[in-house]
C-alpha cells in the first residue's frame, strides 16, 4: 500500500501527471499553499470566454470550444445552462445564455489574450513584491540624496544653530558627548570637505537610480532585471554582514533575511546563470502552464 501511494504521489507531481486545479489539493503538514490563480480571481474576477456570444462556435477551425465553455440542459425544467471555464483558475461557472448577446460567436484563439496562470502568475506576484521593496528603497535613497545636496548648499547657515542645539543637549541631558550615532555623523559632516559630501550624494543618488531601474524591470518581469537584482543584492550582502559584526539590530537582521530570500528565489526558482537547466528549462516550465496547449491538456473530457 505504501509503495502504491508513493507512486501515485510521484505521478501527480510530475509535469505529465493528472491535472489538479488550484484549490483542489489540501496543504500538506499544515503548510499554507498559495494559489495565485485564486488570489487573482478573487481580486479581479474570473476570466471567462463567451459570456456575450449568441452561439458557442468559432471561425477558428482548430478551436475546440468545449475546453472553455459548454452548454447543458437542466433535466428538471429544460433550461439551458452554459458552463464557462475560467482561463486562469480552471473553475467552471454556470451562467444563463445572454439575453442580448453582443457577439455572434466565440472569438478565435488569436483574438483571446490569455491571462497568466501557473508558474508565470506566481513569478509575477513574487517579482512585483520584490519590485515594491525596491521602490521603497528608491524613495528613501532619493530623499537622502536630496537631503545631502540641500545640506551642502545651506551648510554654513546651519552650522551655528546645529552646534548651539548640540551644546544645549550636552549640558542638559548629556546627549552628544561621544562621536557615535546620528549626532556624531552630523558633526563630522560639518567639518567634511565639499568634495566628500558631493561624492556621498552622487553615490546615494546612483544607488537610488539602480533601485529604480530594478523596480521597473522586475515589475515588467524582464530577465535582465532579475540578473541585475541578483548581482546588486549579492554585492550589498558584504556591507550588511560587516555591519552585523558591530551593533546588531532587528532591522539589520530583517534586511539580511529578505535579501537572502531574494537571492535564493532568483537563483533556484528563476534558474539564473544556468542553474537547474537555466533559461530553456524555465521557459519549458512556464510553457507547461501557459497557452492554449496547456488549456487543452488540462480540460476535463466532455460527457457524450
Amino acid at each position: 500500500m505504501t509503495s502504491t501511494t508513493s507512486r501515485n504521489d510521484a505521478a501527480s507531481s510530475a509535469p505529465d501527471g493528472p491535472h489538479r486545479p488550484p484549490g483542489t489539493v489540501p496543504p500538506a503538514r499544515f503548510r499554507p499553499r498559495f494559489h495565485y490563480e485564486l488570489l487573482t480571481c478573487g481580486l479581479r474576477g474570473h476570466a471567462l470566454l463567451g459570456t456575450d456570444a449568441a452561439a458557442l462556435t468559432s471561425d477558428d477551425e482548430g478551436f475546440d470550444t468545449a475546453i472553455v465553455v459548454r452548454e447543458t440542459t437542466a433535466p428538471d425544467d429544460g433550461r439551458t445552462v452554459r458552463w464557462h471555464r475560467c482561463l486562469r483558475c480552471d473553475s467552471w461557472i454556470p451562467l444563463a445564455p445572454p439575453a442580448a448577446p453582443s457577439q455572434h460567436h466565440l472569438p478565435t484563439r488569436a483574438e483571446v489574450d490569455l491571462p497568466l496562470r501557473g508558474r508565470a502568475l506566481r513569478d509575477r506576484f513574487v517579482l512585483r513584491l520584490i519590485a515594491v521593496d525596491r521602490v521603497i528603497h528608491f524613495v528613501g535613497l532619493a530623499l537622502v540624496a536630496v537631503a545631502v545636496f540641500v545640506f551642502l548648499a545651506d551648510r554654513d547657515a546651519l552650522r551655528t544653530p546645529f552646534f548651539a542645539v548640540l551644546g544645549t543637549l550636552r549640558d542638559t541631558v548629556g546627549i552628544g558627548d561621544g562621536d557615535d550615532g546620528v549626532l556624531g555623523e552630523a558633526s563630522r559632516a560639518f567639518s567634511a570637505s565639499a568634495t566628500s559630501i558631493v561624492l556621498v550624494g552622487v553615490v546615494v543618488a546612483a544607488y537610488a537610480l539602480l533601485e529604480g531601474v530594478e523596480a521597473i524591470g522586475l515589475w515588467q518581469a524582464r530577465r535582465w532585471a532579475e540578473y541585475l537584482t541578483l548581482v546588486a543584492t549579492t554585492v550589498l550582502l558584504v556591507p550588511e554582514i560587516y555591519e552585523l559584526t558591530g551593533r546588531i539590530t532587528t532591522t539589520k537582521i530583517l534586511a539580511l533575511i529578505i535579501n537572502l530570500a531574494v537571492i535564493a528565489y532568483l537563483l533556484f526558482a528563476k534558474r539564473l546563470f544556468g542553474l537547474r537547466g537555466g533559461g530553456p528549462a524555465e521557459e519549458a516550465a512556464r510553457a507547461r502552464d501557459q497557452g492554449w496547449d496547456a488549456l487543452v491538456r488540462t480540460a476535463p473530457l466532455a460527457r457524450g
